[in-house]
């Protein structure tokens, strides 16, 4: 199970130069406006210190990160689903992503032009929603008119599924996300096929100049009041320093460079985790000479479930988990002294495996 997000956002709010911090593909950066033909996209490797803590211990062959699939949409513009700018036309390569992360112009730059005039992101915000409802609003209703279709013909989940259709239309009409509708289970799964953009969640990045690295500006601030009552996770990145960081090859370099700038680690790590946590997702990890691995799981799941996801024979097969705790591992330095220590717990299929757990699954098929 990985991550798939897509990034969104006005054009020149520095969304490829964040790509190409965080991607294995670079994508061409420039400062003309609807100048990308094409969505690009990469993987990245998720951030986690303790696979090489883990990794100093057992001195496995190769270490292997969690990744996350990340699409970055071309620059849209006001009036995109209409045809404007780019169109909307890159919309659909983000429909297939589990989450959006918003990248909002938050810096004064003289040589490049905002498309709006002015530096705005509240406005931006606005602006993007509005295309992002209106790319839904034609969904919906192309659904609804399927729906009228067999109503005609006497079918009864289709007259429920139009009432239910219609809710989605008012929401939309009415300039709101449908991430912000309160809904049942049954009014979810009637448009779930659709992949709906105003569903997902949404990360804020705030691309702020390089002195407003630590604390973000008053462009930031006004985006944290606007969406303060939403729930939703805003960040600060200073795209052109995290740029600066990602060219640099000697960890040691990046450590200092991230120091003069008063950052502890860069914000793109912070963003990745950030979007990990709005989608209820956690790593465990399996440890061997072979390899030490990240697993990518959701919040709440099984031991055999989350055994599934290395291979479905495990979770088939599953007949116990041998769990040791991070934490324990990395204090007492190997399994069997995690096992002498009373560490080593045996879990059935009913445990909910926690962030950090170290798995041993024991199977048979």
């Amino acid at each position: 199970m990985g991550l798939n997000c897509g990034i969104i956002g006005l054009t020149n709010t520095g969304k490829t130069t964040i790509f190409n911090c965080i991607s294995n593909n670079k994508a061409e950066a420039t400062s003309y406006a609807f100048s990308a033909t094409k969505s690009n996209v990469g993987m990245i490797e998720v951030p986690d210190p303790r696979l090489m803590a883990i990794d100093d211990i057992v001195k496995s062959a190769k270490v292997v990160f969690a990744t996350v699939d990340i699409v970055d949409l071309p620059g849209l513009a006001k009036g995109a689903s209409k045809g404007e700018g780019v169109g909307n036309k890159f919309l659909a390569d983000v429909q297939q992503t589990d989450a959006l992360i918003h990248v909002l112009r938050c810096f004064d730059d003289e040589n490049l032009a905002h498309v709006e005039g002015s530096i705005d992101p509240v406005r931006d915000i606005e602006i993007v929603d509005f295309e992002l409802q209106v790319r839904d609003l034609d969904l919906v209703q192309r659904k609804i008119q399927r729906m009228e279709k067999l109503v005609k013909i006497g079918d009864k989940n289709a007259r429920r599924t139009l009432e239910i259709l219609n809710r989605y239309v008012d929401q939309l009409e009415n300039f709101t996300n449908i991430r912000d509708m309160e809904r049942s289970e049954d009014e979810i799964e009637a448009v779930s096929e659709l992949m709906l953009l105003t569903e997902k969640p949404v990360l804020y990045v705030c691309n702020v100049d390089e002195d407003s690295a630590t604390n973000g500006n008053e462009y930031s601030l006004k985006v944290r009041e606007y969406l303060k009552d939403s729930g939703a996770s805003v960040i600060d990145i200073a795209g052109a320093l995290e740029s600066d960081i990602a060219e640099l090859e000697s960890e040691e370099d990046r450590k200092e460079f991230l120091s003069d700038a008063g950052l502890k680690e860069p914000g793109v790590d912070k963003m990745i985790r950030a979007a990990y946590d709005m989608l209820k997702l956690q790593s465990f990890f399996t440890a061997g000479p072979k390899e030490v691995r990240a697993w990518t799981i959701k919040k709440g799941m099984t031991a055999p479930q989350a055994a599934g996801v290395i291979h479905s024979d495990l979770e088939r097969g599953f007949i116990r988990a041998e769990v040791i705790k991070y934490t324990d591992f990395l204090e007492l330095k190997s399994e069997h002294a995690c096992k002498e220590k009373g560490k080593l717990s045996v879990e059935g299929k009913n445990y909910i495996v926690q962030d950090g757990d170290m798995l041993n699954i024991r199977f048979n098929v």
